[in-house]
């Protein structure tokens, strides 16, 4: 069955997840359409990353629903997701050092595959068409996130900001549709933040995906993001355009702060 191409991208309904007695969200609900890079923001605790962890799998939610492309990913299991079209990076950059750039890009196109393990041990021309359409992808990134120039160097010795991009060209070159960033500004220098803003309109408009994004750096959350929902102790408290989410007095008394910094952020 086609994708269904009608309606928002992604729709997250009255979703509720509990640790024990804890509850990490208490029944959030937005979407975020085609084509749209929305921002999710919050205080520490808020629950930004539990709804990342949601919405890619790694958790089970206890109510509610999540449906991408009109179908509900409630209950697939987190392998599924990179096949249904959901792309992620994580707070904490997780590549496999021993190996090249080029390898670990490749690790990210794996789940494109379907030729299986009798045609690869065979080296059947399904398998060959298979790694040339991945090498071709891989090529493709190297340029655009400017790799090239360490592609065939072991990624656990090059600068965090450069590990960061190749965490972003691995979640890339399995052609996402909607692509989850979890603080890709964090640990990163003032240069290299003011060129983030930038290559996701790129990766946006290359890639013609929709990009969630959880991050603390206000300037680029609101630079960036033509929709912003703010979560508080695990519920909605704001959902609009960057001016009126950052105007709403919720919003700046749980994480902005009530000051002159907050409107200029």
């Amino acid at each position: 069955m086609a994708p269904n191409e009608t309606g928002p991208l992604l729709r997250v309904t009255d979703v509720v997840m509990r640790f024990g007695g804890i509850v990490a969200l208490g029944g959030v609900s937005f979407d975020v359409e085609r084509g749209q890079i929305c921002g999710l923001i919050g205080p520490n605790g808020s629950g930004k990353t539990t709804m990342f962890n949601c919405i890619s799998g790694i958790y089970r939610h206890a109510r509610g629903d999540i449906v991408f492309e009109g179908k509900s990913t409630s209950g697939q299991p987190r392998h599924r997701m990179a096949g249904l079209g959901i792309g992620r990076t994580f707070q904490n950059v997780a590549l496999f050092n021993s190996m090249t750039v080029r390898d670990n890009l490749l690790v990210g196109a794996h789940h494109r595959g379907r030729s299986g393990y009798f045609a690869n041990a065979l080296r059947l021309p399904v398998t060959r068409t298979e790694e040339a359409a991945a090498h071709d992808g891989m090529d493709e990134l190297l340029d655009l996130l400017d790799l090239r120039a360490v592609a065939d160097i072991p990624a656990g010795g090059l600068p965090f900001g450069t590990r960061k991009r190749i965490e972003l060209a691995r979640a890339l070159i399995g052609r996402p549709k909607l692509l989850l960033l979890d603080e890709p500004a964090g640990g990163l220098n003032h240069g290299e933040v003011a060129e983030l803003g930038d290559l996701f309109r790129r990766v946006r408009d290359h890639f013609k995906l929709s990009i969630l994004l959880v991050e603390h750096h206000m300037a680029l959350v609101m630079s960036v993001s033509e929709k912003v929902v703010a979560l508080e102790f695990g519920m909605k408290i704001a959902e609009g355009t960057p001016d009126q989410v950052r105007n709403e007095p919720e919003v700046i008394r749980a994480y902005l702060g009530d000051s002159e910094d907050a409107h200029a952020a």
